[in-house]
């Protein structure tokens, strides 16, 4: 940072004239090659304004799941100046609670980060949490009990009240939803079901009296191999032990509503 290093300004000059160097915020700089890095813009903006909290996708990348996609650099500062090419500014006071320390820099919370993210159709941050345990329930509604005053909180409401069942994926949410709009009781979200007193597995939609398994597969079963062989191991598993298997896929559940609720109602016998 230019501040930390007076007596480099000059040399920094010149190599900004020169374009060895980019500036990214006013007095921090770095290579151009690396001017776009979410590492470096966080790192830098962190240096720049330490009480800044970073937010949404950013704080998700930061927390709990490197992998999301991020488009610019999200963070909540009390006064922000000028906007920045890689940076998107929020006016927004967030509750001390609701802000965690990692590598010494601020972010948002696993429950709070993954609510900003989400809506009734884009819920992959949310479902990446919930698989993860590191948000629950409790803690999504006591994220948004404490920034009762925002916009968008009634869609993000609906979002955590659509995760009473536990839902891990998108095409699992629109199953319950479509069970409780269609009056389908006796089911439980992930139920835990254990072979031989050992293998422990999760059913997507257990009616544990009927003895009627439904498995949902989001798009991760067709690509990830580890998930595909799991899942006939636990197929198999459940069939021995006299469940009644039946297997759906995203676009079954999402595109053809009316046929996921018509075979559970032939399979329930109503």
């Amino acid at each position: 940072m230019r501040r930390e290093h007076p007596e480099l300004v000059r040399s920094l000059e010149r190599r900004v004239v020169g374009g060895e160097l980019v500036s990214i915020l006013p007095g921090v700089y770095t290579v151009p090659e690396l001017s776009h890095d979410p590492t470096v813009l966080v790192a830098g903006l962190s240096r720049a304004r330490p009480e800044t909290i970073f937010t949404g996708a950013t704080a998700a990348r930061l927390s709990y799941w490197p992998e999301a996609p991020l488009r610019t650099v999200t963070a909540a500062i009390r006064h922000p100046r000028a906007d920045r090419r890689g940076f998107t500014w929020e006016r927004r006071a967030i509750p001390p609670e609701l802000v965690m320390v990692r590598g010494g820099v601020q972010l948002t919370v696993p429950s709070l980060s993954a609510l900003d993210m989400s809506d009734l159709d884009h819920t992959e941050a949310l479902d990446v949490a919930l698989r993860k345990r590191v948000v629950t329930v409790d803690s999504l509604r006591a994220a948004l009990a404490a920034t009762a005053y925002r916009r968008g909180n009634a869609g993000r409401w609906a979002v955590a009240l659509d995760s009473r069942s536990g839902g891990w994926s998108y095409p699992e949410r629109v199953g319950h939803r479509l069970l409780r709009a269609n009056g389908i009781t006796g089911w439980t979200a992930n139920y835990p079901f254990r072979v031989d007193g050992r293998d422990l597995y999760f059913i997507d939609i257990a009616f544990e009296r009927r003895k009627l398994a439904i498995e949902i597969d989001g798009r991760i079963h067709g690509t990830d191999l580890g998930v595909f062989e799991s899942d006939r191991w636990r197929q198999n598993d459940l069939v021995a032990s006299g469940w009644r298997v039946f297997r759906f896929t995203y676009t079954m559940v999402v595109e053809h509503p009316d046929v996921f609720i018509s075979t559970i109602r032939q399979a329930l016998g109503k």
